[in-house]
């Protein structure tokens, strides 16, 4: 366990009630002489000395919260304890009493000591600061790889969780909104009226149009007991593998939401630190793992409610400390950002095709990020579609009837699917597919015509030996394709190709330069 950048944190509570708690915790003596660490937030302390963190929550009531009496924190620890066990076991060791012995002094119980229980604590395994996601990212250690791994542990975690039709929904969406708008009208002299009265307005627009949405997502298993407080600060990773941690606990309400609710702190995080590529990257990793592409039309709504979130929350301290005026201007900007979410952009379809080693996979994902709405567009890849359909993992090759014509008609069919229905959400999508046959590159302008959105097809096209050379050094990959398979595809009828083409021959970054003029 560690904590944010800063030891103290701008417009921290007074300790009422706890000093003598948080003097003797801050002594090195009772923790065997280590030295300690204290990390100030503004609902907890905690305490690093040695390989060991000790959360202490304050007694403080907000309008989120209420740590006030020491029965309520004890309930808040052991809520803690449980709710973060779910993603973190290895990291949430136990609850202990602070309690006063018969001499009056203080002592840490692990068990069911005698003594008066002074307070209570989560004990956490300590880890080391640069191990947190939030610190990754601004040393720019954040990797597509590794953010594939975070949206494939999220979606395992909702997977997981049991679905909650009691909570969630159109009604709980709205007290988050009404919620949120409360807290920015009381700061008029940071957020002016007339954007908050934007919000107010373009946010339950979104509201009354989505409520059905929501309502029969809630009915249907997608509202579950998720983290709830999804960003990258919250974020840790642990022998390697992205672990999540610090799971809203005091207020089951807020954790009990929509999925993709809950994925959208992540996205909005990443996409307002800059990063919308790899907010891009989690948000296919996790389409790709739970196929829940029916979300797609509630993120805006959820990205700009999470942005409001952030923007209260500061607004909240700047109201305990005036002087941390580089709040006031994070503040604003996250009011922007939730402003903005609610005012996407059309959704667009581009279709990238060229025979097998032209580098469809790289420009296509390379494009993506760029395609609004945020954070980028959907990339649906025939190569991954076959091998879910046929049941395997994706780089599992497959034998020769994975490839008869019946089962690419399935392919293709199911792309064609899920690409209308990605832009019937509202979302971009970039097709990866060697689209060789004429009607498969009419089908695709079709199909975005039917849905009243730009198309654009693009053809890549480069020399066989490169395309030999590329296919043969392939690791990992859910394509299939062969040396062989490049050289029998030089006697396709291809017939008229009308989609922008592009020299594929040249290096990644300047095919992508120019395929990103062309869809300017």
């Amino acid at each position: 366990m560690t904590a944010p950048p800063a030891d103290r944190q701008p417009g921290l509570p007074q300790n009422h009630g706890q000093q003598e708690a948080i003097a003797f915790l801050g002594d090195p003596r009772s923790h065997g002489g280590l030295a300690v660490k204290r990390i100030d937030t503004h609902a907890a302390l905690v305490f690093l000395a040695g390989d060991r963190a000790l959360k202490l929550k304050r007694a403080v009531r907000y309008p989120y919260l209420d740590y006030s009496t020491l029965d309520k924190r004890h309930a808040a620890c052991l809520a803690e304890l449980a709710v973060n066990r779910r993603t973190a076991p290895a990291l949430y060791r136990e609850v202990m009493a602070l309690r006063r012995g018969a001499d009056g002094r203080l002592f840490l119980d692990a068990g069911e000591g005698s003594g008066e229980a002074v307070d209570w604590l989560v004990a956490m395994k300590r880890f080391p600061d640069d191990a947190l996601l939030d610190r990754m990212a601004e040393r720019h250690r954040l990797t597509p790889g590794l953010m594939r791994r975070l949206a494939e542990r999220i979606a395992a975690f909702h997977g997981e969780a049991a679905p909650r039709p009691d909570g969630g929904g159109a009604a709980a969406m709205r007290a988050v909104a009404d919620g949120n708008l409360e807290e920015l009208r009381a700061a008029p002299d940071l957020f002016p009226e007339t954007m908050v009265a934007r919000l107010a307005a373009r946010g339950a627009a979104a509201l009354d149009r989505l409520a059905p949405l929501l309502e029969e997502r809630r009915r249907t298993g997608f509202v579950r007991h998720g983290h709830g407080d999804l960003h990258l600060r919250n974020i840790v990773l642990l022998d390697g593998e992205p672990t999540l941690f610090d799971a809203i606990e005091f207020d089951e309400a807020l954790a009990v939401a929509d999925v993709f609710y809950d994925l959208a702190f992540l996205l909005m995080d990443l996409d307002h630190r800059g990063l919308r590529p790899l907010g891009n990257v989690v948000l296919n990793r996790y389409l790709e793992k739970t196929e829940d592409y029916g979300g797609l039309a509630a993120l805006p709504l959820f990205l700009s409610l999470r942005a409001a979130v952030r923007a209260k929350v500061l607004a909240a301290a700047l109201r305990l400390d005036g002087t941390a005026s580089g709040l006031a201007e994070e503040a604003r900007r996250y009011l922007d950002h939730a402003l903005a979410a609610l005012d996407p952009a059309p959704a667009r379809l581009v279709a990238v095709g060229g025979l097998s080693g032209t580098g469809k996979t790289r420009l296509a994902e390379g494009l993506a990020p760029g395609l609004e709405p945020a954070p980028g567009a959907v990339v649906l890849r025939t190569d991954v579609l076959r091998k879910r359909l046929c049941g395997v993992a994706d780089t599992d090759r497959l034998p020769e009837d994975g490839y008869a014509p019946a089962m690419t008609e399935r392919v293709y069919a199911e792309l064609y699917r899920r690409a209308a229905a990605v832009l019937a959400a509202g979302q971009a999508v970039v097709v990866d597919a060697v689209s060789a046959r004429p009607e498969e590159r009419r089908r695709l302008a079709s199909l975005a015509a039917d849905a009243g959105v730009r198309f654009d097809g693009i053809w890549l096209e480069a020399p066989l030996t490169a395309r030999v050379e590329r296919v043969a050094n392939r690791r990992n990959d859910a394509s299939d394709a062969t040396p062989g398979v490049v050289e029998r595809q030089e006697s396709y009828d291809l017939g008229t190709i009308d989609w922008t083409r592009l020299d594929a021959g040249r290096v990644a970054a300047d095919v992508l330069d120019d395929a990103r003029a062309s869809l300017a």
